[in-house]
């Protein structure tokens, strides 16, 4: 299908609502006060550091809601004031942070149910707002939508629609576009479905084994088996990796789409001659600035004598992991949590193992004596939510918990 011309059409509709509803100053006031913090806007002021008694905090000096998340939940919340008494839905998580979430579930705005892996949307009828997240939605669930009659709120974070932008100029070329990202992710998904013939790899080993391939070959049918789940229907890579384009996950790691980007210039640069590059790969910065500041500003943050970090960020969060990996490769202990709540008495926290993904409890996490702590965000967290987790780590070290 022509997913540009379906974009447009469904743009032109009475029914689409990319913009908020006029309640812009009566929705501010309430996200500031259920959402930000005094504390924290005190340690910015205090060159991102704080100290009392045996703990200092050091912030890092990007970190928290970024601009395209605050803009998602402000529309969330007018679409709650401009349609009192309507039932509205969330194709998926708003942002992927379960106390916001909690909080459309307190609104009364539900999330479309998942069964046997499959959004339904046979719950949603005529009539009904639908709200389309941060991280987008894909043509297939807009068209569900559409043709049901919705009221469709569009909350699409603008880096994320520029990537769709990016593959739709690969499609238009006949490039098969190479997205690094999570073929999982709801966001990679929304990509791909914009796509034509897409691959999608998760990291740079994935990448140096398609590269591997377009210049040597190898075994078609382990290609089409590692990457089932992450390729167009009907993929072939003996035909369609002669033309690529590259484009990311917003939130993946900078370092990493920058270098799968050149791997794969190098690739078809020794493969087709560096005269017919062009006729060969494409690449647009797609990078998400918001993105690029945190882990920027994460790089600069691991740079401290820290005796350890926290993330805090959703379990689900990619920029949180991305975040987090930061932390891990500098062997700096971390922990990745997504609340206050995971902070357990008697000096134990509950956090998100980065390989694995699974949840460990750590005992005597926080050092005895005089302690440097190192405290980001994913681009989804309130400050509110920062600030709990700072005071609880307060309270602990001025306890009789730690000997």
């Amino acid at each position: 299908m022509d997913t540009k011309a379906f974009k447009r059409s469904l743009q032109h509709s009475e029914n689409y609502h990319r913009k908020g509803f006029g309640h812009q100053e009566e929705v501010a006031t309430q996200l500031q006060s259920e959402y930000q913090s005094q504390l924290i806007r005190q340690i910015r002021d205090n060159n991102y550091t704080l100290t009392r008694g045996d703990v200092t905090i050091k912030l890092a000096q990007a970190f928290g809601f970024c601009w395209g998340v605050e803009r998602a939940v402000a529309m969330a919340y007018e679409t709650r004031t401009h349609f009192p008494r309507e039932r509205i839905w969330i194709t998926n998580e708003i942002i992927h942070n379960p106390s916001v979430n909690q909080r459309m579930l307190e609104m009364k705005i539900r999330f479309i149910p998942v069964v046997g892996g499959k959004k339904d949307f046979s719950v949603v009828e005529s009539g009904d707002v639908v709200v389309l997240p941060a991280f987008g939605a894909s043509v297939q669930e807009m068209q569900i939508l559409n043709e049901k009659g919705c009221k469709i709120v569009d909350t699409t974070c603008p880096w994320v629609s520029k990537v769709w932008n990016t593959v739709e100029k690969h499609k238009k070329r006949e490039y098969t576009s190479i997205i690094h990202g999570k073929y999982k992710h709801e966001e990679t998904i929304a990509t791909s479905s914009f796509a034509g013939k897409y691959l999608i790899v998760l990291n740079l080993k994935e990448a140096e084994y398609v590269a591997n391939y377009i210049l040597n070959g190898g075994n078609r049918e382990e290609f089409l088996n590692k990457f089932s789940k992450a390729c167009s229907a009907g993929f072939d890579p003996d035909r369609d990796l002669a033309m690529i384009g590259i484009a990311n996950q917003t939130t993946m790691l900078k370092s990493e789409t920058e270098q799968i980007g050149k791997l794969f210039e190098r690739t078809m640069m020794q493969k087709y001659g560096p005269e017919n590059l062009n006729d060969h790969f494409q690449s647009f910065n797609t990078i998400c600035d918001a993105t690029q500041e945190r882990q920027d500003a994460m790089l600069g943050l691991v740079e401290q004598q820290l005796d350890l970090i926290i993330v805090i960020g959703g379990f689900n969060s990619s920029n949180t992991t991305q975040l987090q990996q930061i932390a891990v490769e500098r062997g700096i202990p971390s922990y990745h949590i997504d609340g206050v709540d995971r902070i357990l008495p008697g000096n134990r926290i509950e956090h998100r193992l980065l390989k694995s993904g699974d949840l460990e409890i750590m005992e005597n996490w926080l050092p005895d004596g005089k302690i440097l702590v190192g405290v980001t965000s994913g681009a989804s967290t309130p400050d509110k939510v920062v600030e709990d987790v700072i005071e609880k780590i307060f309270e602990l070290k001025a306890t009789a918990v730690i000997a």
